[in-house]
């Protein structure tokens, strides 16, 4: 047996073959005491390619619209940029020890679309698809599975520059490049994420314009909505097209939606505010359907770039659906013209009188719990994976260099107990991925938060010391119940 067909039986026993641990842990989730998990639960952390791999413009690596945003004055606090970020590019190794030392089994991050397409099309740039490569065989040597998103927010700039994601045609461009991933990595790596967090990327970066691209045009969003949503489905089948047992999922932000006051007009703005952020993207890639009640039943095909025969592209029926969770959501109406017909709100993750994180979010561990309750009823039984939890707690190292984070570790081990909860309550959760393995460049608020088990120190070369709630987390995974 060669080194590659080593590795190939290797991703088994880093856990890619799930199904047969998904039926023994719902057997199991009916028996569970309180913070106790089902065998063969995964456990892990999570990154992203532009927030942790620095090497901005090494080895062929296109221009993505992150590189070009956090030039611009202003955008981003302190003038920061991902330019080298953690260097994980040259430092992965360093990552999966830190993974190791923590137990993990399971490593989610993602692909930069710009160091295997430059420009977003054409020919793959062998020199990034050999990083993916080294990190994969490294991943599964060390018996870690590898979780890869496709696509972490870093849009190629020229294909922004054709449009971005309110252009249709991205969606193909997101196909093909799909395709090149899933031939060059399908051999060992079964499960695959199509998408990060649609309804935050889009919202932020379309809409509100605090994220790259940085434009401000709701009807530019709207369409990107749609495209993002055609991306999945053409997505979907080039991987299936490219291996037909691979497992494909994709990953959303979801958080329970609450009135600011018991208002009908707040509670109806609730309500819609709850479909466009938590089903507008995984309702239609299950059902060809969009959610009603959010925007004007005659303008939707409109506003959203529709044409006959999307009810069948935008289809995917996921193997299996990733969730990120933080906090909840307050929601009231508004007077303001948000620029999407019908839907005038205001939004806030820090408006209660809830103990916050150091980046201001309300901890509401409960809305964990209902959450993914409510999700179950959306996605039915296919296994789901938390593909982010954490908080943002800016603790540095004390005088002997060791960084106590006492509340971070308070953070997860309320929402830990909160999940054991839900997959005692039959949610099929099979696995769980801490944001973040380490501190990173954290989008517009640059290096100021931190929210990783690790902690970097960015002006000392990227040297990587791993925080109290890092050996904490280490023991639950170790124990596969909260300590």
């Amino acid at each position: 047996m060669d080194r590659r067909e080593m590795l190939k039986s290797g991703a088994a026993a880093a856990g890619v073959a799930l199904l047969p641990q998904l039926a023994l842990a719902a057997d199991a989730a009916g028996k569970l005491k309180p913070g106790e998990f089902p065998p063969g639960f995964l456990w892990g952390a999570a990154t992203a390619a532009y927030q942790v791999e620095g090497a901005y413009n090494e080895d062929g690596k296109g221009e993505s619209v992150w590189d070009r945003f956090v030039l611009a004055p202003g955008k981003i606090k302190n003038g920061d940029t991902g330019n080298v970020a953690c260097d994980s590019y040259h430092r992965y190794r360093d990552d999966i020890a830190l993974l190791r030392a923590m137990n993990l089994k399971s490593y989610r991050f993602s692909i930069a679309w710009t160091r295997i397409q430059p420009n977003g099309t054409g020919a793959a740039n062998a020199r990034g698809l050999a990083y993916y490569d080294r990190l994969t065989d490294a991943l599964l040597e060390a018996g870690i599975r590898p979780l890869p998103t496709l696509y972490h927010w870093d849009l190629p700039q020229e294909l922004e520059d054709r449009g971005g994601w309110p252009n249709r045609d991205t969606a193909a461009r997101f196909a093909d490049y799909a395709a090149i991933m899933g031939r060059a990595l399908g051999d060992r790596i079964n499960n695959w994420s199509l998408f990060n967090e649609s309804k935050a990327f889009t919202q932020l970066s379309y809409w509100q314009g605090v994220f790259a691209p940085g434009r401000k045009d709701a009807l530019a969003f709207l369409k990107a909505t749609h495209t993002v949503n055609l991306a999945h489905g053409s997505g979907y089948r080039a991987l299936k097209a490219a291996n037909a047992k691979l497992q494909v999922g994709s990953v959303y932000d979801v958080s329970p939606h609450i009135p600011a006051t018991d208002s009908p007009a707040d509670r109806a703005a609730a309500e819609a505010m709850a479909k466009l952020s938590n089903l507008w993207f995984v309702a239609p890639v299950l059902t060809g359907r969009y959610p009603d009640g959010v925007l004007p039943a005659q303008q939707q095909a409109a506003l959203l770039g529709w044409q006959s025969g999307d009810e069948q592209l935008v289809r995917a029926d996921l193997d299996f659906v990733g969730l990120n969770y933080y906090s909840m959501t307050r929601v009231a109406a508004s007077a303001q013209n948000s620029g999407v017909p019908g839907l005038n709100v205001t939004v806030d993750w820090a408006v209660g009188p809830d103990e916050k994180t150091d980046f201001g979010w309300d901890i509401y561990p409960q809305g964990f719990y209902d959450i993914l309750k409510s999700m179950q009823q959306v996605t039915g039984k296919r296994p789901i994976e938390i593909t982010e939890n954490g908080a943002a707690y800016n603790n540095k190292p004390d005088a002997t260099g060791q960084i106590h984070d006492p509340k971070r570790i308070a953070y997860l081990r309320a929402h830990l107990n909160a999940l054991s909860r839900a997959i005692a309550d039959g949610v099929p959760v099979r696995g769980y991925h801490c944001w973040s393995l380490m501190d990173n460049f954290e989008w517009a608020q640059g290096y100021s938060q931190r929210f990783g088990l690790t902690y970097v120190d960015f002006d000392n070369h990227q040297q990587r010391t791993l925080k109290e709630s890092a050996y904490w987390y280490a023991k639950v995974a170790a124990a596969n119940r909260v300590v």
